[in-house]
């Protein structure tokens, strides 16, 4: 039992395993326009955050737009990634299988990123129809927008929703909300980002269940 009527998830770090994927994507194309980046640069700057924000602050650092086709070769080098290595957050199908109460998920990527993602993980099937993205609101995380277009669309109040994520800008949005935050950090992101967020910590997806049964 639990007094949470939703658990909402993010997606990348969360769900799918994609960060460290992404990363080293992100460095190399990055290096190719010439912003040299570490891999502690890239989560700062963009993790949590939409591919239309990385843009921005890409082309803002470089003080003009990116070169004609950079974007579609990003995509290209991302989607060949994923589809040699992404796999399910270790630990996450069999917490979504105890977990009883109504879930979905809300990201900062596209529709088409999260169902190619999400199915790539074998995950797609379990949140089919409930699939929320940053696009259909006017401000990503770290503005509560999301969650919020969230529990209107299922119904739930605020209070009652739990919200698992994996940035600091998802925990802020989650608060910003009025939502419990669950801060994932077995992944790549450090757990000193999130210590002083207000976020239940954990790291690893096995106890999750257990967390949100004690609310």
């Amino acid at each position: 039992m639990t007094r949470f009527k939703l658990v909402i998830f993010d997606c990348d770090g969360v769900l799918v395993d994609s960060e460290r994927i992404s990363i080293e994507v992100d460095r190399t194309m990055l290096a190719q326009v010439g912003w040299l980046l570490t891999e502690s640069d890239i989560l700062e700057r963009f993790l949590g955050r939409s591919h239309a924000h990385m843009v921005h602050e890409i082309e803002r650092h470089l003080g003009r737009p990116l070169p004609a086709g950079w974007e579609d070769a990003y995509h290209a080098a991302i989607n060949q990634a994923f589809e040699e290595r992404l796999t399910a957050v270790d630990g996450v199908e069999q917490a979504l299988g105890l977990i009883g109460t109504p879930t979905c998920v809300a990201s900062s990527s596209t529709h088409e990123r999260l169902r190619r993602t999400l199915g790539m993980a074998g995950l797609y099937h379990r949140f089919e129809g409930r699939v929320f993205s940053s696009t259909e609101v006017p401000r990503g995380k770290p503005a509560p927008d999301l969650f919020l277009h969230v529990a209107r669309r299922l119904g739930a109040a605020p209070a009652d929703c739990a919200v698992v994520e994996d940035s600091p800008a998802g925990v802020r949005a989650a608060r910003a909300a009025g939502m419990t935050a669950f801060g994932y950090v077995g992944g790549v992101t450090p757990a000193s980002w999130l210590a002083r967020s207000g976020a239940e910590m954990f790291d690893d997806m096995r106890l999750l269940p257990g967390l949100l049964a004690r609310g």
